[in-house]
């Protein structure tokens, strides 16, 4: 089952998240943006000294590279500085079951500080967050009767149900926290110019056999799974989460935003605010780009659940610098063709920049990021592929509800399709 949560419309940006930042003019938000960016927009003493001693913590990859069960990939594209950055921690939180990887996709004239600073504190925090959810859990269960009845006692497998329900609330409210929390912290920092810069983020967090799934923009997260004919398919889990989507696009028409494309890309709609000419955003959630958070902007996640099955073998999470130029069906291909798992986000990254000179010569490269998690350690499992059309049952995507409640249950059959508008994006090639 995967499952996906959709967070309120009702306001342009919530209460908690709009803190001080909404009391400010405009004029003098920009203005303050302005003076960090004299004061410089630079990683200073800390921030190099912080990274250092991240780049200490066992089982943390940011770089090219692999571990035993992913691989990471990332290359500059033609357009500057390499503004994607990536993550896969193992080993999350400090329990064994549990790994952490994501792609963030900078934009704007800072966002690779935006990505890379997104990139070393979300999982901070999501980690923290996790801790406290579970502490407060735990102590609400304290006030609780321990006493049972004989009936009580034979529902074993009822509670251990209910035990597992608590467990992906507990993650689904802590991704919602830290998310929220990270975009006030970027709006808290001097050194980092965020009003017209920003990051896409996906992040994915395996518990078990548990997937939970944060996406804020237009990166993407995409499954390769066996279809019932044992033939290796591709399933989009996050969908692209641009302005003329139904939802996005009444919200941000609520918050006076407007949406066009820009002349000469008339297949790309963009966010733009509604007496400026700029910034012209092509996503309708990101992280920073604070200047569009009063016109409809947000910096919730969806989120999505999936229970992995025995015939889910990876998970490519990626910037669209690769979606842009190779299909769900090619990446997965590319993915289980590689000649180990090591080099499969390389393989990935280098046919993204091939498909790049080849159906877009007269555009720049955009930089191209890739995470392969594989969901099983077994390195001999065979992984032919084949051009299925038959799609896995999307009935295994139902939505959440809005406070990340489960809204029917772990394991049973779910009754809802993903977003009335959204479902289009979720879809098997």
């Amino acid at each position: 089952m995967g499952v996906m949560v959709t967070l309120g419309m009702g306001s342009c940006l919530p209460g908690e998240e709009r803190g001080v930042w909404a009391r400010v003019p405009a004029w003098r938000r920009q203005r303050k943006w302005a003076a960090g960016k004299r004061k410089g927009a630079t990683m200073g003493v800390g921030a190099r000294v912080e990274e250092e001693l991240l780049s200490r913590v066992p089982g943390r990859l940011v770089g090219n590279g692999e571990s035993r069960v992913a691989s990471l990939f990332t290359q500059q594209g033609r357009k500057g500085v390499n503004q994607d950055a990536m993550i896969f921690w193992e080993r999350f939180g400090s329990r064994e079951d549990t790994a952490f990887c994501g792609v963030f996709d900078g934009h704007g004239p800072f966002g690779h500080l935006v990505a890379g600073k997104v990139r070393d504190i979300l999982p901070l925090m999501l980690s923290a967050n996790i801790k406290m959810e579970r502490s407060r859990s735990a102590s609400s269960k304290g006030t609780t009767s321990v006493c049972q009845d004989e009936a009580s006692r034979g529902s074993g497998e009822s509670e251990a149900r209910v035990a597992g329900e608590e467990a992906l609330e507990t993650l689904a409210k802590s991704i919602l926290t830290s998310f929220r929390i990270m975009d006030k912290e970027l709006s808290l920092r001097r050194n980092i110019n965020s009003f017209v810069s920003g990051t896409t983020a996906v992040t994915l967090i395996k518990q078990g056999e548990d997937l939970l799934i944060g996406n804020l923009g237009d990166s993407r997260a995409v499954l390769g799974t066996r279809d019932q004919r044992n033939r290796l398919t591709a399933v989009q889990l996050t969908v692209d989460l641009k302005p003329d989507l139904p939802a996005e696009l009444e919200r941000i028409k609520r918050c006076k935003g407007r949406v066009f494309p820009f002349k000469g890309e008339p297949h790309v709609a963009r966010l733009w605010r509604p007496n400026h000419a700029s910034p012209g955003l092509a996503m309708a959630r990101a992280f920073g780009d604070f200047c569009l958070k009063d016109c409809g902007l947000i910096s919730v996640p969806e989120i999505y659940y999936r229970r992995i099955t025995e015939r889910d073998e990876f998970i490519v999470l990626a910037t669209d610098g690769v979606w842009e130029v190779l299909s769900n069906r090619e990446v997965v291909k590319i993915v289980a063709s590689a000649p180990d798992r090591a080099s499969a986000a390389r393989h990935i990254v280098e046919a993204a920049n091939r498909a790049w000179s080849l159906k877009l010569p007269n555009n720049m490269t955009d930089d191209c990021t890739a995470v392969c998690l594989y969901l099983n350690t077994d390195t001999t499992t065979t992984t032919t592929t084949t051009d299925s059309s038959n799609p896995v049952n999307n009935n295994e995507i139902v939505l959440l509800n809005a406070n990340g409640t489960l809204s029917n249950g772990v394991n049973g059959n779910p009754t809802e399709k993903p977003s009335t508008s959204h479902s289009s994006s979720q879809r098997s090639e």
